[in-house]
């Protein structure tokens, strides 16, 4: 009777033991490490980008009376960006499956994104030097500004001419051709960068499994008719794909993110065909099977938890890839035109007459550490997994 008990707390051990020895033998590793921190840095700069870069106060006081201007000029974007991230934070810590973690964080976001509206309401005329005025002129009591008090469409009209200025103490990474301040862009611009690697590759994501494992299960005339699909999307050359649109759409962050989804699933379902053809052949697929499972369960309940190893060392490339597809169309000129973007301000170096390092510097480093940082957690994973490199035996 007690072994009866002990069963399946052994069967979830043994799960977990797997888990961890494959995070374990993963992150032993310090190029893994140092590429999951620099990620970590980016989205926490990313999130509260308008608390670290801001020409409005974060605090101010008025005749004894305490406010925020930051807060109130908050826009459904940063409210969706905060709400899912501290959701992220809490749902870590629930004994719940990583893929139900990652449902509830976008269900967060997504209605953080339709109720937010009813109590945010950002001002519509922005004058960025207004609250620099009033502290000269002494209105306030006091005033806290964030570590770096510009917005990224700050261009110091109150300043006169500041356009390329190298860095400085005022300006840490200088300024950029229309006066803005470089490193106040750099933190906003990394809300792209996050934003356009996760809504892309999860859009890849998810047609591939669902396309990969049904080519994988059924096999036959699906995987056939799923393998010319296949093809004809590998046929389709993206960035003329992402050209096309821009000149008939617009340049749109949304449109790009999709274009991007739709066009890299394929990898993503060669690999989870490969395993679930390898998996129907198993005693516990054919055991469900026998026990007349739906479909949907044995696929995507008992199978893809088994299969998916390729996969997340697939996405982790393929954030890389999202990231640099949006850099390249930027710094062609041909992406956003509001929002500052790494790609952009790398364009810019070499836009005027003369060379302007730092704008070289600064957006292709950060560039290439955040492409860098992805593909060390690839390698280190599929090492990890690959039971040929003996990682998974770590």
């Amino acid at each position: 009777m007690t072994d009866l008990h002990l069963k399946p707390k052994k069967t979830e051990l043994r799960r977990k033991s797997y888990a961890a020895r494959i995070l374990r033998a993963t992150f032993a590793q310090w190029g893994a490490r140092l590429g999951l921190l620099w990620i970590a840095v980016v989205a926490v700069v990313a999130v509260f980008a308008p608390l670290l870069a801001n020409s409005r106060p974060l605090l101010v006081s008025k005749d004894g009376i305490t406010a925020s201007p930051v807060l109130a000029a908050l826009t459904v974007a940063d409210v969706a960006w905060m709400s899912a991230f501290f959701a992220a934070l809490l749902v870590a810590l629930l004994p719940m499956g990583w893929a139900k973690k990652i449902l509830l964080v976008v269900l967060v976001g997504l209605v953080a994104v339709i109720v937010a509206p009813k109590w945010v309401n950002p001002p519509a005329l922005v004058i960025h030097e207004q609250h620099r005025e009033l502290v000269a002129q002494g209105e306030y009591d006091w005033a806290i500004f964030p570590p770096i008090p510009y917005s990224p469409r700050d261009y110091l009209r109150d300043e006169g001419d500041t356009g390329f200025q190298p860095p400085s103490g005022k300006h840490w990474m200088g300024t950029e051709e229309n006066g803005a301040d470089v490193l106040s862009r750099m933190i906003h611009a990394s809300r792209i960068a996050l934003g356009i690697g996760l809504v892309a590759t999860g859009i890849a994501m998810v047609i591939g499994v669902i396309i990969g494992g049904m080519m994988g299960y059924f096999s036959g005339i699906i995987d056939i008719i799923g393998m010319r699909l296949v093809e004809i999307f590998e046929a389709i050359p993206t960035l003329f794909l992402l050209l096309t649109f821009v000149a008939f759409f617009g340049r749109n962050l949304y449109i790009m993110m999709v274009i991007i989804g739709l066009t890299s699933w394929t990898g993503y379902a060669r690999y989870l065909r490969a395993e679930f053809l390898k998996l129907r052949q198993q005693d516990f697929v054919q055991a469900a099977v026998a026990g007349g499972m739906s479909t949907t369960s044995i696929l995507f309940r008992h199978m893809l938890p088994n299969g998916i190893a390729p996969v997340l060392v697939a996405a982790s490339f393929g954030f890389a890839s999202a990231i640099l597809a949006e850099a390249t169309l930027s710094f062609l000129g041909l992406g956003l035109v509001d929002s500052p973007s790494w790609g952009q301000m790398l364009n810019q170096a070499v836009r005027s007459s003369a060379f302007n390092w730092w704008m070289a510097i600064f957006p292709g480093g950060a560039i290439f550490l955040t492409v860098f940082a992805y593909n060390l957690i690839g390698d280190a994973l599929r090492d990890a997994i690959d039971p040929k490199l003996g990682g998974s035996q770590a």
